[in-house]
């Protein structure tokens, strides 16, 4: 089957975007630039992967699915959270080698792992019990201080329905229709959708202040429950479901923006597992010495960072990168299971 430009690109950008929002983390706190990009693309960076992710997702748990879940996330998480525990424990004397607890960007690996787990099963209910207890989940979740970051738990819960998003779009013909569309009637979404990504830019830049004081990036993160975010009270789910709302709808957005024929960077999306798990890398060692934060108020030096953080996105993408890294991204598995029949 042949791929198709859009979901490469789609790939691409958010990923290239999930660098971007790493280099610039540190500048938020000086930088109201910096933090408005960072905090749009937390808005919706994680949630559209796994909506992606959900796209492609089948199902079926039959054995060649349960091979695949284990040799491309199972076994890589295990990998590379062998290595960054032995990074931690060197550099800043980390207990290592707890591996129910991701480090850094690994969550990633283990919260789509446990969807695909769970699709098989979920997909078994009507739509009208499905969606009201995905969702209520996902709220409720947030209530619940012993669900927490093990296993990354409390984002697998979070973040489920936009995977199960992705894979209910799936069935439906609105990508065949999006593909078919002529130019010139996808101009009104695309304008729409331009507003929509300058809006959370704007909003962000214009009350930078008000939403550092209330932790808004936090509530992104999925990762705490509602006390430790200072909203003790009945209403923290609503807060909860009306981000989601706004999440859904820059999704969209970004979606409706990405090119749908080939581009320069197509073939970059077929190696967004290379880029994901190596950036970081890279990354850590200009966070920790505070290269990154340097002159942090300074927009010049934000858009920089910018610049960079996509060069790095583009560099990680690239073939000699893969074969070089192949051993570790993509480790043989196949010595795990028995033979096919």
């Amino acid at each position: 089957m042949d791929r198709v430009p859009l979901w490469d690109n789609a790939r691409f950008v958010v990923i290239a975007l999930v660098v971007v929002g790493h280099g610039v983390q540190r500048q938020t706190a000086d930088s109201d630039a910096a933090y408005a990009i960072y905090l749009a693309i937390y808005s919706f960076h994680m949630p559209l992967m796994l909506l992606l992710a959900g796209w492609f997702s089948r199902a079926q748990l039959d054995g060649e699915r349960m091979r695949r879940i284990v040799g491309d996330l199972i076994v890589p998480y295990l990998v590379f959270q062998t290595i960054w525990s032995l990074v931690q424990w060197a550099v800043e004397g980390n207990r290592p080698f707890d591996y129910s607890a991701p480090k850094w960007t690994l969550w990633f690996l283990v919260a789509l792992a446990i969807m695909r787990l769970l699709l098989p099963f979920l997909a078994l209910l009507r739509p009208w019990v499905l969606w009201p207890l995905a969702v209520a989940v996902a709220i409720a979740v947030g209530y619940w201080p012993g669900v927490d970051s093990t296993f990354a738990l409390s984002r697998t819960l979070g973040m489920l329905p936009f995977f199960l998003l992705g894979w209910q779009l799936a069935r439906t013909p609105l990508s065949a229709w999006w593909l078919a569309a002529e130019p010139r009637t996808t101009v009104p979404a695309r304008v729409a959708a331009t507003l929509v990504v300058a809006g959370a830019l704007a909003a962000g830049l214009a009350f930078a202040d008000a939403f550092r004081g209330m932790g808004l990036q936090r509530w992104f993160f999925l990762d705490d429950p509602y006390r430790a975010l200072d909203a003790p009270g009945w209403w923290a789910g609503l807060v909860r479901l009306g981000l989601m709302a706004v999440t859904l709808v820059v999704c969209a957005a970004v979606m409706a923006l990405v090119p749908r024929r080939e581009t320069w960077f197509t073939a970059f999306g077929q190696a967004t597992m290379y880029v994901y798990l190596l950036h970081s890398f890279v990354l850590y060692p200009l966070r920790e010495s505070g290269v990154l934060r340097g002159a942090g108020s300074e927009p010049l030096w934000v858009a920089a960072v910018v610049v960079g953080a996509l060069l790095l996105a583009v560099v990680l993408s690239t073939r000699p990168v893969q074969r070089l890294f192949r051993p570790l991204v993509q480790p043989r598995s196949s010595w795990i299971f028995r033979p096919s029949a």
